[in-house]
């Protein structure tokens, strides 16, 4: 437990400094799974936005905790860590990595750019922060599933474009594994989402966990 606190302080105090947009306290170096006696074969860690984080859902609703049940009747026997803060950016995201990886994860699911396209970010400056994320991670030999987004239709066609070929050239580039979307099934559905239209309810989760678990599956080492 002190271990806990004074990962979740650090959290706190990073994120102060680097002026995220945080809508709830960052539910960094979360476990919602481990092995037995405490022990984990595999350590997985979820570094996102407020779709990791589980913005407006209670803490077992969210997708943390889901995924962690949806990999054990996988048979996957794995420690799954939610470093999802509300509001993150590309940029936040990259200015809080080594704080994250601490836990010297087996596997990151990166799910960062609904937030950029949301504030209009450069798809230039997207793809480079992902990048460097990327190139991080990579020199740490930790293997890494690229979560793709999508641009909102409103920021236009061209926009759209540019913001939605990151993720497949990136994943080309760095020869990663690559879930194309991850609201996938989701989005735009009024029974899978909250009243905001953005952000998936408890169904909407389950969803989302039932898709996403094999590519998680197969992009572990």
């Amino acid at each position: 437990m002190g271990d806990f606190m004074r990962r979740f302080t650090v959290g706190l105090a990073l994120l102060a400094f680097v002026s995220v947009c945080v809508l709830f306290r960052p539910a960094a170096a979360q476990s919602s799974a481990e092995g037995k006696n405490g022990a984990a074969q595999s350590t997985i860690v979820l570094f996102g936005d407020s779709l990791i984080a589980g913005y407006g859902l209670p803490e077992q609703d969210g997708f943390a905790p889901n995924l962690a049940k949806s990999l054990k009747s996988a048979g996957v026997n794995a420690r799954v860590i939610n470093s999802g803060v509300s509001g993150d950016t590309t940029a936040a995201g990259l200015a809080r990595l080594d704080w994250a990886m601490v836990d010297k994860p087996d596997l990151v699911v990166l799910e960062l750019g609904a937030n950029d396209a949301l504030r209009g970010v450069e798809p230039t400056q997207t793809r480079t922060n992902l990048e460097q994320i990327i190139e991080k991670l990579q020199a740490q030999q930790t293997a890494v599933l690229l979560v793709g987004m999508m641009a909102p239709p409103n920021m236009g066609k061209e926009y759209g474009q540019e913001f939605n070929a990151i993720y497949p050239d990136l994943a080309a580039k760095y020869n990663l594994p690559l879930y194309p979307f991850f609201l996938d099934g989701v989005v735009a559905d009024p029974a899978l989402n909250q009243q905001d239209g953005m952000h998936p309810n408890a169904k909407g989760v389950d969803v989302i966990v039932g898709k996403i678990t094999p590519s998680i599956v197969k992009a572990l080492p």
